[in-house]
């Protein structure tokens, strides 16, 4: 692609490089200059434009981003993605449902190096998203691109980006309490875990309220419904052979890991019952903040296997933020 300044009668099929002020009209920048534009810019005394000419081979900046878009998501229904429409070299991918991002990580970055014009900007990888969320866009920077970076990028970045929808639609929950327990902490933990559910558009179809002992606990948990087992204990969980892990045996279930490199949330367990995952909620789960809780929830929900290779990942970036009533901060 070529810039340069040129007379109006010159113009014809170039493209405007800057946007223009005519008597009764307005030339936006980036315009094809037609018969009527050429005539417009004559009639008002414009000497001299400067425009962009496109090489051979080049491709347009919507129809770029048009493909590289439709090459990213070439099914759309199984990416669980929207394809917007191209505007000014952007298309923008929104998510159509409730869940978290995939993305081939190695395949994002390689389509951007593979042209400075050519950009695709995403959400972190296992992010959660709404319906309707934006969850990557391609923009094109110039007018055009050489129409063999259009390709490259296509072929690197084909079917790079997805949303993982919410398929494990149910949970129970227990709740246990120790003697001297305000009740309120019960009602915080169960309506902060329900308001959780509800954004990932999973139904809490129980809740189950026992003493903190571990064979009450177990045999709540042996007639708890719902796709996904979730314990909320009234005192902390401090070792796989606590309270919670072990009525999570006492039920027939395994326990798979305990504690987490995510602060807060550091005092989670994972474990398995009746072909169905458990999880052991930290205390901080009892607030809405974001904590470690809720990247194992919501990836749990959506059917990805979270082991310790993927405990081991979260580390980088689990530094959250604090919670204010936090009974033991990180710092004094």
């Amino acid at each position: 692609m070529r810039f340069g300044p040129v007379p109006p009668a010159e113009a014809r099929g170039a493209i405007l490089a800057h946007s223009m002020a005519l008597p009764g009209r307005h030339l936006p920048k980036g315009s094809r200059l037609g018969p009527a534009e050429i005539a417009a810019l004559r009639e008002a005394g414009i000497a001299e434009v400067t425009v962009a000419r496109l090489d051979p081979g080049d491709v347009v900046e919507d129809a770029a981003a048009a493909r590289l878009a439709n090459a990213l998501v070439p099914d759309p229904e199984a990416a669980a993605l929207r394809i917007g429409r191209a505007a000014r070299g952007r298309v923008n991918l929104h998510a159509v449902c409730a869940g978290v991002v995939g993305l081939d990580l190695a395949a994002v970055q390689a389509v951007n190096r593979v042209d400075p014009g050519i950009t695709l900007a995403t959400l972190a990888p296992l992010g959660r998203v709404l319906p309707g969320m934006l969850v990557g866009t391609v923009k094109i920077l110039p007018y055009a691109v050489p129409g063999a970076a259009l390709e490259a990028a296509c072929a690197t970045g084909r079917a790079a980006l997805r949303v993982h929808p919410v398929r494990r639609r149910s949970a129970g929950l227990i709740l246990s309490e120790v003697p001297g327990q305000k009740p309120a902490l019960t009602g915080k933990g169960r309506s902060a875990v329900e308001t959780r559910l509800s954004a990932l558009g999973i139904t809490l179809e129980a809740v189950r309220i026992v003493p903190h002992e571990a064979r009450a606990m177990a045999a709540a948990l042996a007639a708890l419904p719902g796709e996904i087992g979730l314990i909320l204990t009234g005192s902390a969980t401090s070792d796989l052979r606590d309270v919670g892990p072990e009525a999570v045996r006492l039920a027939g279930g395994t326990i798979a890991r305990f504690g987490m490199p995510v602060d807060p949330g550091n005092l989670l367990f994972l474990g398995e019952q009746d072909g169905r995952p458990v999880i052991g909620l930290p205390g901080c789960a009892r607030a809405p903040a974001l904590n470690g809780a809720d990247w194992v929830l919501e990836r749990t929900a959506c059917g990805i296997e979270v082991d310790a290779e993927a405990l081991a990942a979260m580390a980088v970036g689990g530094l959250l933020k604090e919670i204010p009533s936090r009974p033991q901060p990180r710092e004094a």
